[in-house]
């Protein structure tokens, strides 16, 4: 309990952030993050009450975080989860791009979803920590937790990697998923009424390697170990946790999928991609079943990639 107060204590304090990584590559220090933006219809500022209601009087709007949201994956889901009636938290390190993620929800009407930013370095604990205070005190409650940061890092030969670039890949993916589902437990235990959801993004990779990717692979099947400790620590407290494994989707991420990569049997070759927004509502769907149902893993893929047969 004191150690539960003290990390309280610290996640009220402005998060201080230090140099994200992208790709293996550490960025240019960032400044002290800015407080957490809001919307709720027409501008992005706009103050709203916790536990907003929809029309009618009906039960209030589920609450989800989405980690990564400033692109790709994280965006279609934040996206399709507003479309959805639920209110988000983007967390990301990018302000500007998770802004634009909120202002592509597109929500203008005084009853939309509400909306807040809070960026958010996940491989940092004091940041994590206070991305959840700023959805307790925004929201009052935490129903989801999208645990979709993530990296793939350099694509170069195992003797090659060094070994700052395998700790970055390791950090975000597997050290700041784990930190934001501890962050999530916490909450999800102590609210009224008690528990919430968790779906991990894993990847393709969680089951079968691409050439030159050791540290993402092996993150990728260790988020597959977390999912399924989480899904048996949270039993006691009506927390279900599930994973998500993609294959191609386009994005930033995967452009060079369409430009052609490398394959198991040293060759080059374009691969199909589907619609970022074919993984969010399926996302969706898993996030809206009843605590009672879960779907423990779900794999959504490009139909004709190269997957069944890898190698």
């Amino acid at each position: 309990m004191a150690q539960n107060t003290q990390r309280a204590g610290a996640a009220q304090a402005t998060p201080v952030a230090r140099a994200g990584h992208v790709g293996g590559t550490a960025t240019a220090p960032r400044p002290t993050l800015p407080a957490p933006a809001t919307r709720g219809g027409p501008t992005p500022q706009t103050a709203a009450a916790a536990q907003e209601a929809r029309e009618g009087g009906a039960a209030p709007r589920k609450v989800a975080v989405v980690t990564g949201a400033g692109s790709g994956i994280g965006r279609a889901v934040a996206q399709a989860l507003m479309r959805a009636n639920w209110s988000v938290a983007l967390a990301g390190r990018r302000a500007e791009a998770l802004a634009e993620t909120a202002r592509l929800a597109g929500l203008t009407e005084p009853t939309s979803p509400a909306v807040v930013t809070v960026p958010t370095d996940v491989t940092r604990p004091e940041q994590v920590d206070a991305l959840f205070a700023a959805v307790r005190d925004r929201f009052g409650r935490l129903d989801l937790l999208f645990n979709n940061a993530g990296t793939f890092g350099k694509a170069v030969p195992l003797t090659e990697l060094s070994y700052d670039d395998w700790r970055a890949v390791v950090e975000v993916n597997l050290t700041g998923a784990f930190l934001c589902a501890q962050a999530a437990f916490r909450t999800m235990q102590e609210q009224e009424p008690q528990g919430g959801r968790i779906i991990n993004n894993g990847s393709i990779s969680a089951h079968v390697p691409r050439p030159h990717s050791v540290a993402y692979t092996a993150t990728k099947h260790a988020i597959t170990g977390l999912t399924k400790s989480l899904s048996l620590d949270g039993r006691p407290y009506r927390i279900a946790c599930g994973q998500i494994d993609i294959g191609n989707a386009a994005t930033e991420m995967t452009g060079r999928m369409e430009t052609g990569i490398l394959q198991a049997n040293g060759q080059t070759a374009v691969e199909p991609v589907m619609d970022a927004a074919d993984v969010a509502r399926t996302v969706v769907h898993m996030a809206e079943l009843p605590l009672e149902a879960n779907v423990q893993f779900a794999t959504v893929m490009a139909t004709t990639m190269p997957y069944i047969g890898r190698g």
